[in-house]
């Protein structure tokens, strides 16, 4: 029987969406089936004006070195999202842009949630080609049955 894993990213910060990225390289590197529902603010990883702009939630982030007080100040977080792509240039870490079509390209499907869509107003337009399709939650525990599932 061949391995399967579900991947569902539910946010869009660089720090947080880029967990589910890496994930689903490395399943597809081992040969693992992989499916990826894209929900909430993890739409902004395969929205089209969004996903090269990713941030970094730096204020209540608990693991953030930074002082609440000082990553709540105007323009921190765009700093330190510059900073974190930065290192990962230096680091040949590709951008999301690029591991998702690395994904797609290896065979692994990236879906967005229908509801998620509705409630912040997209078209199946405003994502990336990659997208293979806009699905419920249904449809997406249809596709992923019998796959390992992880919430990210």
């Amino acid at each position: 029987m061949a391995r399967r894993v579900a991947i569902i990213c539910s946010k869009g910060g660089l720090d947080e969406a880029y967990p589910a990225l890496i994930l689903a390289n490395a399943a597809r590197q081992a040969g693992i089936e992989v499916f990826v529902f894209f929900t909430f603010w993890g739409l902004d990883v395969i929205t089209e004006s969004k996903v090269d702009h990713l941030h970094l939630n730096l204020v209540g982030n608990a693991s953030s070195p930074m002082p609440t007080m000082l990553a709540g100040i105007p323009g921190v977080e765009n700093l330190a999202a510059t900073m974190m792509m930065h290192r990962m240039k230096t680091l040949d870490i590709p951008d999301a842009r690029e591991m998702l079509r690395t994904i797609d390209e290896a065979g692994g499907e990236l879906y967005a949630c229908e509801l998620a869509m509705k409630m912040f107003g997209r078209e199946k337009a405003d994502l990336l080609p990659v997208v293979r399709d806009v699905i419920t939650a249904g449809d997406f525990f249809d596709l992923a049955d019998g796959a390992q599932i992880i919430f990210t």
